[in-house]
């Protein structure tokens, strides 16, 4: 099989880390080509919107295509580039898109079947671009909607360690989280998988964010950051739009249509993990 990946960011240069041996040829696409030399053993190309006749290529000859593009005001870049050749052929598609599609649920829970009710511009603009890809691929593409991503380097050990924790208390607010490793084995079981549909791609246990912090601040031996009222806490506009959600995501159907069984099936498993590898030291 070939494989090439529409934007290798934080999970699509994890999963081919993971599963690039499974492929005959991987090549992806970075905005940046100072980027270019992270992954060794891939075909990498510079990619802003303008495709190249190479990339067209690349994307022609792919058995699998994975995008994780995120779509902008006018649409998803990545249908908008590549249309045509999208059109020519046949190939497993997974999209990459987020749990935040689903609204607020006061921290009730939530699946696949539950109608999205996106009330920031970037979830709506994910909700049409999931459509796009449904449509494009004929009801085939994989959309994978992901929750908040950590791993290596991006995790609540490191950013103690950094200073930059905070514990933020908003009553009732609930996260979702999912570990990259376990990403990287949802979308390989995704293109495995025969057709297509949406998945939620989460943990096991939504949790209160300072819960996260707590919980690693003891794993390091050190004093968790004070506690911060949501209602005065000094915070982006971004930042403090995540907190305009809370819902309890269930991965219920991640677990029994594409049998994947979680590495990491709650943020003390991955952040116990994390410090074994030398994360927070």
């Amino acid at each position: 099989m070939r494989l090439f990946i529409l934007g290798l960011g934080y999970s699509a240069r994890h999963f081919v880390r993971k599963f690039g041996g499974t492929f005959s040829h991987v090549a992806g696409t970075v905005r940046d080509p100072a980027r270019r030399d992270e992954l060794s053993g891939i075909e990498l190309h510079a990619f802003s919107g303008d495709p190249t006749r190479e990339t067209i290529g690349h994307l022609r000859n792919a058995d699998v295509l994975v995008v994780s593009i995120p779509p902008g005001s006018t649409g998803d870049p990545a249908i908008a580039a590549f249309g045509d050749a999208l059109a020519a052929g046949r190939r497993k598609v997974i999209y990459l898109s987020t749990i935040g599609v689903y609204g607020d649920h006061a921290g009730g829970w939530v699946d696949e079947s539950t109608p999205p009710q996106a009330i920031l511009d970037r979830t709506r603009m994910r909700l049409t671009a999931e459509q796009a890809w449904t449509d494009t691929t004929r009801g085939d593409a994989a959309i994978l909607r992901l929750a908040g991503i950590y791993g290596p380097g991006r995790n609540a050990l490191a950013t103690l360690r950094a200073g930059t924790a905070r514990r933020i208390i908003k009553p009732g607010q609930v996260f979702n989280r999912i570990h990259v490793d376990d990403i990287a084995s949802a979308i390989m079981a995704a293109i495995r998988h025969q057709g297509g549909g949406t998945w939620n791609v989460c943990d096991d246990e939504p949790a209160p964010p300072q819960d996260v912090i707590t919980y690693a601040a003891g794993l390091i031996g050190i004093a968790p950051p004070e506690e911060e009222a949501f209602a005065t806490a000094e915070m982006s506009a971004m930042a403090r739009s995540f907190y305009s959600s809370s819902a309890r995501v269930s991965n219920a159907r991640l677990k029994n249509e594409l049998g994947v069984t979680l590495d990491y099936p709650t943020y003390r498993h991955g952040l116990d993990a994390l410090l074994r590898a030398g994360e927070g030291r």
